[in-house]
């Protein structure tokens, strides 16, 4: 009977992950099915048909050294640009959720940089840091970064009130404080500040490397446009489309992971309701 048991939530969950690829696949499926029919006869030269595109994505990305020479650098530099800003938003944004004196000092200067555009500072940085990868780099990080900061000080001003009291009557202070209460709590709005940064930097990272660069998929999609080969430039296009679409499934498995017990409190909860 117990085997029997098993079976059946053995299925279950099967055919819940059934669906769920299902609803991941469908859509993203029934599209390029529509884009594919509707393109094949496609006499425009600025709308090429799916097929000239998905051949040319196979001789520009999947032959040659564009992978090493355009899709790694990218990489690499939306890696050192996103660290940046996940690490100093949310050092800051701690110390300035901890400190109220702090926060309304730095409020005004704060307020006024995140309101300037990060690719308006691009001619400004590369006069300070070259066009070399330093440059791009430093505009994913100031434009990137607010999420995280934002976000990290409004966490940590809501942590519970009890929970404070009940870590002062026990004599946790400090980094132990700040470790055990304060980050777990704030935990749940900095991932939510994660998540918009990484879409940020992502932009920020094709948009720096449109301006004085040899390297990257901002490069190589503005060289086929300007080289006329417009189903290449399409293909760049999709190559982006999916490194966002996969960065964003890895970092739903991060995010499942580090708040799996935010997650499993929610349920819990709705639950008992």
């Amino acid at each position: 009977m117990a085997s029997v048991d098993t079976k059946g939530r053995g299925l279950v969950k099967l055919v819940a992950v059934a669906k769920k690829a299902l609803y991941i696949v469908g859509l993203p499926m029934v599209l390029i099915t529509l884009w594919w029919v509707g393109t094949a006869n496609s006499g425009s030269y600025y709308f090429p048909s799916l097929g000239r595109i998905a051949q040319a994505f196979g001789d520009s990305w999947l032959t040659g050294e564009r992978l090493t020479k355009d899709v790694v650098p990218s990489m690499l530099r939306l890696a050192a640009g996103y660290a940046i800003c996940v690490v100093s938003g949310v050092g800051l944004g701690v110390f300035l959720g901890l400190h109220r004196r702090a926060r309304a000092t730095v409020e005004p200067v704060l307020e006024f940089f995140r309101a300037i555009p990060p690719p308006v500072l691009i001619p400004v940085l590369i006069i300070i840091a070259g066009i070399g990868d330093g440059m791009k780099i430093l505009v994913i990080v100031l434009g990137a970064v607010w999420p995280v900061l934002l976000n990290t000080v409004e966490g940590v001003r809501a942590v519970d009130d009890v929970l404070s009291d009940t870590s002062r009557s026990y004599g946790i202070a400090g980094a132990a404080r700040i470790r055990h209460l304060v980050l777990p709590a704030a935990s749940p709005q900095i991932v939510a500040g994660m998540r918009q940064a990484l879409s940020i930097s992502i932009i920020l990272m094709v948009i720096s490397e449109m301006f004085a660069s040899s390297s990257g998929l901002g490069f190589t999609v503005v060289q086929f446009q300007r080289g006329f080969a417009i189903p290449q430039m399409w293909s760049g296009i999709i190559v982006l489309g999916l490194l966002g679409f996969a960065l964003s499934l890895a970092f739903g498995v991060f995010e499942r992971r580090a708040l799996g017990w935010y997650h499993g409190l929610r349920r819990a909860q709705l639950g008992e309701k």
